[in-house]
């Protein structure tokens, strides 16, 4: 069995050799399955087949059959975890931003799911990959996660994240000066047309809605509070960035260039050295609240702001007071 790609080359993308680009967008391809498939002209750019140093061009359409690779192995990893809560059918974790909450592709191991199978062995199975994960946070966004023990557990927190019944609040620095204190971001988000490796808000993507809160303005940057009324990939950092207000330090979505306005001469300098204060999206999942499965009484639990979002929180909040 053969899994099959349509790669369309990004307008932006400067001149690479075919091999080593299908190496680095491919799920697990590895430059010897990809040069034996080119060879056997299982390979072709705009219908043709090319050889492996052909050099894509931008808006190249790439077509890719590529044997189907042994399915990974998930193993238990002796790494810290940060639990907030645990129980016998649950556990709440407060995840470090650089972490990966399961294993995937170039990814398969210090995740929370490695950690998680080294603490317990009672997990549940949605997934061979993805054992007691009900929902996730991107890698880069710390924050608290819940995790079920057992199938049935399972299931009854799923039916809350999906019926909206559960309660998450995130909290972000985010670029600019807000006209309204609080606002309503509604916008479909589906993969980019023109990078499949991010979301952007296109007209036939998922519904998907944030509400904002500006807690504290300062003089380019806010301290925000959001809530999601649907979960869609990357929907905070995309709808922030969409209405001209992307996270700060996010290196995805715009957060790491100087968008507002007013910021030139010293104040570059001085933006330039607050972000190298946090190396990610300031965006933290700061409380979350269920239904406990089994108890059947409403649960909330919060986790502090992570220091490197708190130094830059301070720094602003010290630069105002000044």
């Amino acid at each position: 069995m053969k899994n099959h790609y349509d790669i369309v080359v990004p307008a932006g993308q400067t001149k690479e050799r075919l091999d080593l680009y299908l190496v680095h967008h491919v799920e697990n391809a590895t430059r010897t399955k990809v040069q034996e498939a080119i060879g056997n002209g299982e390979v072709l750019v705009n219908g043709i087949q090319a050889k492996p140093s052909y050099k894509i061009n931008p808006l190249d359409v790439i077509s890719v059959h590529l044997a189907k690779p042994d399915p990974p192995t998930v193993v238990a990893e002796a790494i810290t975890l940060s639990i907030v809560y645990e129980d016998d059918y649950l556990l709440v974790i407060d995840k470090p931003a650089g972490m990966v909450t399961h294993p995937a592709y170039k990814n398969y191991s210090g995740t929370l799911v490695n950690a998680l199978m080294h603490h317990t062995a009672f997990l549940s199975q949605p997934h061979p990959m993805r054992p007691g994960i009900v929902h996730r946070l991107d890698k880069d966004t710390s924050g608290l996660l819940v995790v079920a023990k057992d199938e049935t557990t399972h299931q009854k927190l799923s039916r809350q994240f999906a019926e909206k019944t559960s309660e998450r609040e995130y909290n972000a620095i985010a670029w600019g000066v807000f006209r309204e204190k609080e606002g309503v971001i509604d916008a479909p988000l589906g993969r980019s047309k023109r990078d499949r490796k991010k979301v952007a808000v296109i007209d036939d993507g998922k519904h998907a809605v944030t509400e904002y809160e500006v807690l504290e303005q300062f003089e380019y940057c806010a301290f925000i509070r959001l809530k999601l009324r649907t979960g869609r990939t990357h929907q905070i950092r995309v709808h922030l960035a969409h209405i001209h207000h992307p996270v700060f330090g996010d290196p995805t979505y715009g957060g790491r260039e100087i968008v507002a306005g007013g910021v030139d001469g010293k104040k570059k300098a001085e933006v330039k050295n607050l972000l190298e204060l946090i190396h990610r999206q300031a965006l933290h999942a700061r409380t979350l609240g269920f239904v406990h499965p089994v108890t059947k009484k409403f649960v909330k639990f919060a986790a502090p702001l992570p220091e490197d979002f708190s130094s830059v929180l301070l720094w602003l909040r010290t630069k105002r007071g000044a």
